[in-house]
């Protein structure tokens, strides 16, 4: 199992930086290995909502469906998935600091399959892409 971390202060407002982050649709803008995301799901956000992601890890092409289980305006949510190749659970956690948006990222995911020959691989290459997703994130709405 991998396990992650990473914290970023956001000079935006806490309830924008919840807004943007928990529209899943947003996703592919910030997060590199995302190729595309569609929202399954009728209605607004919420406990519930599904996502399809289309993703590349380790040059390989996944789909997978994740489902927002926690949604706390604008302070937590948590989203797992449901289907797809490699078992995770995510929370992200927003505390207004500075008056910007202190943003947590937790995380775990269980790798399997032929992921499982390259945990280690795949483990670095996760650390290395949150702290470029986080970076790309802050840049992003930052600046507009």
């Amino acid at each position: 199992m991998i396990k992650f971390e990473k914290s970023v202060l956001i000079n935006r407002p806490q309830q924008e930086v919840f807004d943007f982050v928990t529209n899943l649709s947003n996703d592919p803008k910030w997060q590199s290995s995302i190729e595309s995301v569609e929202q399954v799901s009728d209605g607004p956000i919420g406990v519930g909502s599904t996502w399809r992601y289309v993703t590349k890890l380790l040059g390989r092409k996944n789909e997978t469906e994740i489902q927002m289980t926690s949604y706390d305006p604008p302070h937590q949510s948590h989203v797992k998935a449901v289907s797809g190749p490699i078992p995770f659970e995510n929370t992200h956690t927003f505390k207004e600091q500075n008056g910007g948006t202190l943003l947590t990222f937790t995380g775990q995911a269980e790798i399997g399959g032929f992921f499982k020959m390259a945990e280690g691989l795949a483990g670095k290459q996760l650390e290395k892409q949150i702290e470029a997703d986080a970076a790309a994130l802050k840049r992003l709405l930052e600046t507009g």
